[in-house]
């Protein structure tokens, strides 16, 4: 997992923090899969986003098996299918009449020869292309009404969640980590537009201003530290064990005004490395935590 998350640093999520490419903002969720009247019956999920996405729209049941990363909801049919080396043969075991990827690479090609459709979901860079994702999702399994009534109701919990963030005279300013070798988001991804509608300013944005990283740069100790955020949060306490003790212990943290102050925030590494229905937990978790700050 640890591996996973600092492989971000090139590209979204790679897979949730996995390995894959991160699209561009311009680039469109591409399919080759064929909506039918009742959906396709064996479906194959490689991305544990996707996944979430699935049973969130009512097609839990029709997902026959799913990469060892999907660990959520509690009955998704998890197995030892790799996302990060996948193996087109241990897929085509399970006879899937419709497989789920977040980066294609030869495995799209290797499938579709075969006969087996493909629908590729890549990482998402805005939340607009997770809304896309559900919606393509519910037209590819039959459940377009339900995919719907996801994506409104997600949108609805977000206004109404935005709606609570309290007035600063000045934005606070926070860091983001998705691992412990200072592997970060910016502004320009769908974790940092969370946190702009949080009213929160990142200090990690000035380490990617060429967009090198694609989002996603690693940063140095001196930087962060020169930077100095009002607030961290902390998107590897499963992967790397970190929390306020570990953070603070790192040379020269010790001082940082989130260290004093407390506000290094804890986060489950799941829930902030995917782009599914759950970002509305990941943004009241934000949101929740920057109630806590007096105001200034």
């Amino acid at each position: 997992m640890k591996r996973s998350l600092a492989a971000m640093g090139a590209a979204l999520v790679l897979l949730a923090a996995c390995g894959d490419t991160e699209a561009s903002s311009d680039d469109e969720t591409t399919t080759t899969a064929t909506a039918t009247v009742d959906g396709p019956e064996r479906i194959v999920s490689m991305s544990a986003s996707a996944t979430e996405m699935l049973f969130a729209i009512g097609a839990g049941e029709q997902v026959i098996a799913a990469d060892e990363q999907s660990n959520y909801p509690e009955d998704a049919p998890t197995t030892d299918l790799s996302a990060y080396e996948p193996n087109l043969e241990a897929i085509t075991t399970y006879d899937p009449d419709l497989v789920v990827l977040s980066d294609p690479g030869e495995l799209e090609a290797g499938l579709e020869a075969v006969g087996i459709e493909v629908l590729v979901a890549p990482a998402a860079v805005t939340l607009d292309d997770t809304y896309e994702q559900i919606v393509e999702l519910g037209e590819a399994t039959g459940h377009p009404e339900e995919a719907a009534e996801v994506v409104e109701s997600m949108q609805a919990d977000i206004d109404d969640l935005v709606a609570t963030v309290p007035e600063r005279d000045e934005p606070l300013t926070y860091y983001h980590e998705l691992d412990d070798t200072l592997y970060t988001v910016t502004s320009d991804t769908f974790i940092g537009e969370l946190y702009a509608m949080a009213g929160l300013e990142n200090v990690a944005d000035p380490a990617d201003a060429d967009g090198q990283s694609g989002g996603y740069p690693q940063l140095s100790a001196e930087f962060l530290v020169d930077a100095n955020p009002d607030m961290v949060f902390l998107a590897d306490t499963k992967c790397c064990q970190q929390d306020l003790a570990s953070f603070e212990a790192r040379p020269g943290f010790a001082g940082m005004t989130a260290v004093e102050t407390g506000l290094v925030v804890p986060l489950d590494d799941d829930i902030a490395s995917r782009w599914g229905p759950r970002v509305v937990d990941l943004l009241e978790s934000i949101i929740g935590a920057i109630e806590e700050v007096p105001a200034s």
